[in-house]
């Protein structure tokens, strides 16, 4: 194959050699296994490049997913259910998974269904934003649940991309006192009688 992708058809290699030669570009075999092998000129450091940046391109767009974990005791207060439940909220939004653990110490070991309300209470408060993704299960000492973000890490990442424009669009149309004022008509001031 020639440089800009036409057929040159069955040439032996010392000639398509000399051809690469002549074009100042590199003899490539792109299909080795094909009868017979196909190779094409072309800038082969180019080419590398391309690759490269496609590669990295692909890898920018690529979505790691991260695991979030709260622990928890059976006996937790009303007020520290709260602020863990807020932490909870804040990483679904993110868009990232939560792994719910709730450890027992001595007794407690004997009412695992303390844990497993528990569990099933954080699952009924943050249900609008995360679904139970792993139903809670006993893991020796402790308990463990995992709950998925209703929303994924792209369409999050897109929105508060999409925020920022906004934002930005809208420092940009802002009116400042004079300019409102050069805006406005002249307005004289009503007679008094």
């Amino acid at each position: 194959m020639g440089p800009n992708g036409e057929q040159v058809g069955i040439v032996r290699v010392e000639d398509a050699l000399r051809l690469a030669a002549e074009a100042d570009l590199d003899l490539v075999e792109v299909a080795p296994m094909a009868r017979p092998p196909v190779a094409k000129l072309m800038d082969y450091g180019k080419y590398k490049y391309e690759t490269a940046m496609k590669a990295r391109e692909a890898r920018k767009n690529q979505v790691n997913t991260v695991i979030k974990e709260i622990k928890l005791r059976p006996k937790i207060d009303p007020h520290d259910y709260g602020t863990k439940k807020g932490h909870v909220e804040r990483f679904l939004k993110a868009g990232d998974k939560v792994k719910v653990t709730i450890m027992f110490r001595g007794r407690e070991q004997s009412r695992p269904e303390l844990g497993f309300r528990l569990l099933q209470r954080l699952a009924e408060d943050v249900a609008e934003i995360g679904f139970v993704e792993s139903a809670p299960r006993q893991d020796g000492r402790n308990m463990v649940m995992v709950i998925g973000p209703a929303k994924k890490k792209t369409v999050v990442r897109q929105e508060k991309k999409r925020d920022a424009e906004r934002a930005a669009a809208s420092d940009d149309t802002v009116e400042t006192p004079e300019t409102a004022a050069e805006a406005a008509p002249n307005e004289t001031a009503p007679e008094q009688a």
